[in-house]
């Protein structure tokens, strides 16, 4: 399989336990911007099993920590692109967890509405 989650580049790991690898995302929108994934190779987020989700939300909540303490963020913008139409590139699930600085952005207002050009300001 070509897949570079189920291959991934030791370098860019940050946590690998069971059931998922957090890892720096290879074109990062901010300093420490990483990838959770699950180990199963699924391409949608919600053919996932329960038990798979969950293991994925507290390895936000772990990693989000993790990037507290390394990069000192104002603020985060979580993701996840379900679908070629939603974004989505890499055909297995991943969830993205991006830190966010103060002035990064002229106007963050909206934040994750940005994905539609032009509803990010309401």
């Amino acid at each position: 399989m070509n897949c570079p989650f189920c291959n991934s580049d030791e370098q860019k790991i940050l946590v690998k336990e069971e059931g998922f690898t957090a890892l720096f995302d290879g074109f990062p929108v901010s300093p420490g911007h990483l990838l959770i994934v699950p180990d199963r190779h699924v391409d949608n987020y919600f053919l996932l099993e329960d038990n798979e989700k969950d293991i994925l939300w507290r390895a936000v909540d772990r990693c989000k920590l993790l990037l507290d303490e390394k990069y000192h963020p104002d603020g985060y913008n979580i993701g996840i692109n379900i679908g070629k139409d939603a974004g989505q590139s890499i055909p297995h699930v991943h969830i993205h967890l991006i830190p966010r600085y103060n002035g990064d952005v002229a106007n963050p207002r909206g934040g994750v509405r940005g994905v539609i050009p032009g509803k990010q300001n309401y």
